[in-house]
């Protein structure tokens, strides 16, 4: 008898796979395509918040790394599975039992991993999401700074528990997403200065040496004035290191 892996229902109105070991949802992105990494039209808002005294210390070093998330290509996207957000200490503990988490406050906060991670890529029967993947799916079809627009996004944008059902609802994007941009994510791809000869799919980048992150507002709360609003941005890429949040994709279920 084959073991049933997937339950479709229906989460904050909208229509939802559940993962039925672990409970993890995940919601299912459509296929289309995008205009991926930093736009002209991004870095102006940029300058446009800057201009009317919206940054708080010198945005000239996120100038100055731009290059590290263009050239804006178009990029072809299939459907694909994605958690509706990080994954938390207690969804970790799922396949990790013996999982402590220095960061952390509450079990249904978001898991931010350090020395299990290997342990815990290994043990998911999901994969981590390629940088397209992420960014379209935080996009959710949009073309601006972040999902809510070029405005200034601030702390209220945070989002780091899921114990209050209502408060994930009111955060999810169009694609039923919470907390794109909140936490450090990891993606597949190794970490590549810019786009340069990049995929035209959602194919990861691979190769030696560390991958790269997208999001990790949350991770500097409370925020001390630094801009750090712009790691809510979703064109914003680096280098991972130190501690990370998981938010896993999965192929689309077939039809029943």
């Amino acid at each position: 008898m084959s073991v049933v892996m997937w339950a479709e229902e229906i989460v904050a109105g909208r229509a939802a796979w559940r993962h039925v070991a672990s409970g993890v949802v995940f919601r299912e992105v459509p296929g289309g395509t995008f205009q991926m990494g930093l736009s002209e039209a991004e870095l102006a808002a940029v300058r446009a918040i800057e201009r009317a005294g919206g940054a708080e210390d010198s945005i000239e070093p996120f100038f100055a790394s731009a290059g590290n998330a263009q050239p804006v290509r178009e990029v072809r996207m299939e459907p694909f599975l994605i958690a509706r957000h990080p994954l938390t200490v207690a969804q970790v503990r799922h396949w990790l039992p013996e999982y402590e988490d220095d960061y952390a406050d509450t079990d249904s906060g978001t898991a931010r991993i350090e020395d299990d991670l290997d342990d815990l890529l290994e043990a998911l029967p999901f994969q981590l999401p390629s940088e397209a993947q992420w960014e379209y799916a935080a996009r959710a079809g949009t073309t601006t700074l972040t999902f809510r627009g070029d405005g200034k996004p601030g702390e209220d944008q945070l989002l780091d528990d899921f114990g209050d059902e209502q408060r994930t609802a009111a955060a999810e994007n169009a694609f039923g997403l919470a907390a794109m941009g909140s936490a450090n994510e990891i993606c597949a791809d190794v970490w590549i200065p810019g786009f340069a000869g990049a995929w035209a799919d959602a194919r990861p980048r691979t190769g030696d040496g560390p991958r790269t992150v997208r999001g990790g507002a949350a991770d500097l709360y409370p925020w001390q004035g630094c801009d750090e609003w712009l790691l809510l941005l979703a064109a914003t890429r680096y280098e991972h290191y130190q501690f990370t949040a998981v938010r896993p994709v999965a192929t689309v279920p077939p039809c029943t």
